[in-house]
């Protein structure tokens, strides 16, 4: 009899890592069995907020399941990241990450508690809002080459709007500038209506800031578009020439990616992962996102993992040479 037992219980420990190893297949394939909130660092009504929450809402009909979103804003996305990365790792929370969370939040935080990008689970690319560069009417100027000429005539001379320091819209900024390479004065505000206030007033002559910000004043006409910061035309905007017609490579855009906290398994990762693209891919919420302004990009786990890798490359040198510091 001891031995029929000796025996079952050496079976039994032989299979237990077939048991633990099948376990997050198993929690994948009936995920979610409860609510999931989705957090993201900034207040209600901001455009990542509004992102999240029609992503949010999909995810519920999708799953059948409640989909929150808990807003964390605070210390440039780092309140955020602690939140979702000292959450349990078993789906029940994710993160909407933003561009600056992997770009310029690194070198201006240094005790984030968090890599994101080396430490949470990459789930899906959402969307992107492309930079836009454009200019009070009162300038004259209808094109970015027509930019050029006028700046280097009058160096020192124009003033441009360059968002929060450090943001994605301040990089973009420095890099135009240093792209030109003329003098022009960085000025910075917290959101486009603060700049708006002084392009109409005459005090700044340019801005920079994402095509879903500036969509009303072009349409209003107090924006001329000069040109976009994406690799090619846009759909929707073909008129509309990219800065790396004038200057190859210059690619700037604010974009949302879906992750998962530390240690979340691959296999409910993967799940999440393809349910995100079947929502994306509804031609409904295509046309919901680019009335919102934002350019949709499904990507797997794994292409967005390179991406983050490429975005991060791109924008090394431009943080570099404007010696961002923590």
């Amino acid at each position: 009899m001891t031995m029929r037992l000796v025996s079952l219980a050496l079976r039994l420990l032989c299979l237990l890592p077939f048991a633990i190893a099948a376990a997050p297949a198993a929690q994948a394939q009936s995920y979610p069995s409860g609510p999931v909130r989705i957090i993201v660092g900034t207040g209600p009504g901001a455009s990542p907020d509004v992102i999240c929450r029609v992503i949010a809402d999909q995810l519920s009909r999708h799953w059948g399941q409640q989909v929150v979103v808990l807003n964390q804003p605070g210390g440039g996305g780092a309140i955020g990241i602690r939140a979702a990365g000292n959450s349990p790792p078993d789906g029940s929370t994710l993160y909407l990450a933003l561009a600056s969370n992997f770009i310029a939040l690194p070198e201006l935080r240094a005790a984030l508690p968090f890599d994101v990008a080396r430490e949470f689970v990459p789930i899906g690319y959402v969307g992107e809002h492309p930079m836009l560069i454009g200019a009070s009417p009162t300038l004259g100027v209808s094109t970015l080459p027509e930019l050029i000429t006028l700046a280097k005539k009058r160096p020192g001379e124009l003033n441009l709007s360059a968002g929060n320091p450090g943001s994605l819209l301040h990089l973009t900024a420095e890099w135009l500038r240093s792209s030109i390479g003329v003098d022009m004065t960085l000025v910075h505000y917290p959101g486009a209506p603060q700049a708006m206030t002084d392009i109409l007033g005459g005090r700044v002559h340019l801005i920079v800031d994402a095509v879903s910000g500036l969509a009303g004043s072009i349409r209003g006409g107090t924006i001329k578009p000069l040109a976009v910061a994406t690799e090619r035309r846009l759909a929707d905007r073909p008129e509309l020439p990219t800065v790396a017609e004038t200057f190859p490579g210059f690619m700037a855009m604010g974009w949302f990616a879906l992750m998962a906290p530390p240690r979340t398994p691959a296999a409910i990762a993967r799940k999440v992962s393809d349910d995100l693209r079947a929502v994306l891919e509804q031609p409904a919420l295509k046309q919901r996102f680019l009335d919102l302004g934002t350019y949709m990009r499904p990507m797997s786990g794994a292409e967005l993992a390179s991406f983050i890798a490429s975005q991060q490359q791109l924008w090394t040198p431009v943080i570099a040479g404007i010696g961002l510091k923590k």
